[in-house]
């Protein structure tokens, strides 16, 4: 797994984007409320806001 820097600061944003090896895989959909359910799992623990 690549060692990703970032810049630990108070307030920073980050922007990220999602996809698959196989682009043409719908894998994300299928599977979004596991998704969700990862995402608001790791929001417990690490709490951050999602501007979308």
């Amino acid at each position: 797994m690549p060692r990703y820097r970032r810049a630990r600061a108070p307030g920073a944003s980050y922007f990220f984007t999602v996809t698959l090896h196989d682009r043409k895989s719908d894998l994300l959909v299928r599977e979004v409320a596991l998704l969700r359910e990862c995402v608001r799992r790791t929001k417990a623990r690490l709490p951050f806001d999602i501007d979308a």
